[in-house]
């Protein structure tokens, strides 16, 4: 039972897409169960607005949650919901996370209206992701990748339109939006390894929310395991001071005692993989996760980024 005090009310900021609405209206559902009236405010994002260019060229940190996050500083909502592999690796200094929901499977998939659609064979494939081209052009260099922009439903609308003959989708927006009965392949995370957070809702709020708030909206929301492994993804992240326009790629895994983060960066051509593994104590997930980027970034990170940051402001 909530304290008295607590306000009746959470006003919850999110995009205006439909996988955006979906992942508010879930979280909504979460804090309603725990005795929460709930209001849904949608904010619309540079990222959402600016569709004629890729995520590098508009500039990728905050790009998904700079208006967001202007929302909760102006008290226009109480907290703010993003899926987490959207999130630039360094916050605001007067915002922060305050939860993570359980995570769905975090792998991606590729989707086609054609049910014959092979990796091995020529195609086309489209993608936002700078991680994905750069993993099909290492693995399947036979597929020409082409720059798909927009929310899922948009891009589906191209792809029947002929813009390529399939999509590499994250699997966790395929599964909540119902295009199951799209997928072709499944993309073994071993390969394809997963961005930082992919498949879990954060939830950001700002640091004066009231404390007893902010506790109980993290008991109604929050999933530890979840939040062991996202807390040493992102501080792998943080270390490499990257966001979604950067082919990094982090994935932790919790086994019995242990959790395994395995992370790394991979050119833009593909040509250049560096890729590492942290085993050890769960609780040292944050100092695993750093200690990866620190070593990614002393075997050819630093090459491989200063010469992306420059393609990228070009």
């Amino acid at each position: 039972m909530r304290h008295s005090m607590i306000p009746n009310k959470i006003k919850i900021g999110t995009r205006g897409s439909k996988l955006a609405l979906w992942q508010a209206n879930h979280i909504a559902d979460l804090l309603q169960n725990s005795g929460f009236e709930t209001e849904i405010v949608v904010i619309n994002t540079k990222g959402d607005k600016i569709l004629d260019r890729s995520l590098a060229k508009i500039g990728s940190k905050g790009v998904f949650t700079e208006e967001l996050e202007e929302a909760l500083r102006n008290g226009e909502i109480d907290i703010a919901q993003h899926s987490a592999k959207d999130l630039q690796s360094h916050l605001p200094d007067d915002l922060e996370l305050i939860a993570f929901t359980s995570r769905e499977n975090p792998c991606d998939v590729v989707v086609s209206f054609n049910k014959d659609f092979s990796l091995t064979g020529k195609g086309t494939i489209g993608t936002s992701s700078v991680r994905r081209k750069a993993f099909f052009k290492k693995y399947y260099p036979n597929l020409d990748v082409v720059d798909m922009r927009g929310n899922l439903q948009t891009r589906i609308e191209k792809l029947k339109n002929g813009a390529a003959d399939a999509l590499a989708l994250a699997y966790a927006g395929v599964h909540r939006m119902g295009y199951e009965n799209m997928i072709v392949a499944t993309l073994p995370t071993d390969e394809f390894v997963p961005p930082v957070g992919q498949g879990s809702i954060a939830i950001e709020a700002s640091k004066n929310l009231r404390l007893d708030l902010k506790i109980e909206i993290k008991k109604a929301l929050n999933d530890v395991l979840t939040e062991t492994c996202l807390v040493a993804e992102r501080a792998f992240l943080k270390e490499l001071n990257g966001g979604c326009s950067i082919p990094a790629f982090c994935h932790a895994i919790l086994r019995e005692n242990e959790i395994a983060v395995v992370g790394g960066l991979i050119s833009t051509d593909g040509k250049q993989i560096i890729k590492f593994q942290e085993i050890g104590n769960p609780q040292n997930g944050e100092v695993m996760g750093t200690e990866l980027a620190k070593k990614v970034l002393n075997a050819g990170g630093i090459e491989i980024l200063k010469q992306i940051r420059s393609a990228q402001a070009c």
